[in-house]
């Protein structure tokens, strides 16, 4: 553990917050190159309380639950405006999807599993357009 995740711990101690030691510990080797799936999303507007209940509420549990078999984090982002360059996302895309886990391979046996293949259809049926940009990049 380093000095300042040290100091840290107790700085948030001193104020008297509770500290786990997984809170404070050192941050993840930089052997470790995690991967992190992009799916570029045309949500149908009418549809879209239905997909943020579904990410939220069932979705995102799920993927937690594979938290120590890989699973490091999932998103769904709004677009919001775009502030430079192109080209543009193609039309109508409205959200981008972010997973990340350890290694493809983790990601695979999750995309696999039984609870995946029952809870990303709630995601997917909202989608206006099944034909949607997936992008798999590594962290380097």
């Amino acid at each position: 553990m380093n000095r300042r995740h040290l100091l840290k711990g107790f700085t948030l101690a001193g104020l008297g917050i509770a500290v786990s030691p997984r809170a404070i510990a050192a941050p993840r080797p930089s052997s470790i190159k995690p991967i992190v799936l992009y799916c570029d999303l045309a949500i149908d507007p009418a549809r879209e309380a239905e997909m943020l209940d579904a990410f939220h509420n069932h979705f995102k549990p799920a993927a937690e639950s594979f938290r120590g078999r890989g699973y490091i984090d999932v998103k769904m982002l709004k677009l919001r405006s775009i502030i430079q360059g192109g080209p543009a996302p193609a039309s109508g895309i409205n959200y981008r999807f972010q997973l990340t886990y350890e290694s493809e391979a983790q990601r695979q046996l999750w995309i696999k599993s039984d609870i995946h293949q029952k809870n990303w259809p709630l995601i997917e049926r909202t989608v206006l357009n099944q034909d949607y940009l997936v992008l798999l990049t590594d962290s380097v």
